[in-house]
């Protein structure tokens, strides 16, 4: 018979670090005492993520190098925009470089990068910070948890510092183009 391994819709418990390729860890657990639980398909985990987890068995720990189609996408143009002040929230400060969370009409927040500060309008770039990077996702699957015991069990936001952006969709199943590598 053979291990179990990951599925959509499995809640896991995981030590992940996500980095540019070559870099440093924009955001890791592994130091942490305890491993994040996250349900595979509830957001908390980004899709592009997501997919490389599947089919993995718990308690191999895997690096995958990934160009950035098949992380967080190329910059999209169009999501550079430039807003008018007086659409924007009276007294909120924007300084160049800086992150701000921006509600839409729908009550979801959507973050973006603040470029330029004009007398009138401000120019706001909302891709994901790491668009265009080929990034290193390194994971772990400590457990794949019985679907019973799953809901017992509370989620945080995995790579919560990179949420909040539009995410481009998620490639169909891992490896879709030969260039995507793992240790």
């Amino acid at each position: 018979m053979s291990a179990r391994t990951v599925a959509p819709g499995d809640t896991l418990q995981l030590r992940y670090a996500l980095r540019p390729r070559g870099g440093d860890d924009i955001v890791s657990n592994f130091d942490d005492a305890e491993p994040e639980t996250v349900t595979l398909g509830d957001g908390t985990l980004a899709p592009m993520l997501e997919q490389w987890l599947f089919d993995l068995p718990a308690g191999e720990r895997h690096v995958f190098l990934l160009d950035p189609w098949q992380a967080f996408g190329e910059s999209q143009p169009e999501l550079v925009q430039t807003l008018p002040k007086t659409d924007l929230p009276a007294g909120m400060e924007f300084v160049v470089d800086q992150l701000v969370e921006f509600a839409m009409p729908n009550g979801q927040t959507v973050a973006g990068h603040i470029l330029e500060v004009g007398d009138d309008a401000v120019k706001v770039d909302f891709n994901h910070p790491l668009a265009d990077l080929s990034v290193e996702f390194e994971v772990e699957i400590v457990r794949i948890l019985p679907s019973g015991e799953a809901s017992s069990h509370s989620t945080k936001s995995a790579c919560g510092q990179v949420d909040g952006y539009p995410q481009p969709s998620p490639v169909s199943g891992r490896g879709g183009k030969p260039d995507a590598q793992t240790d």
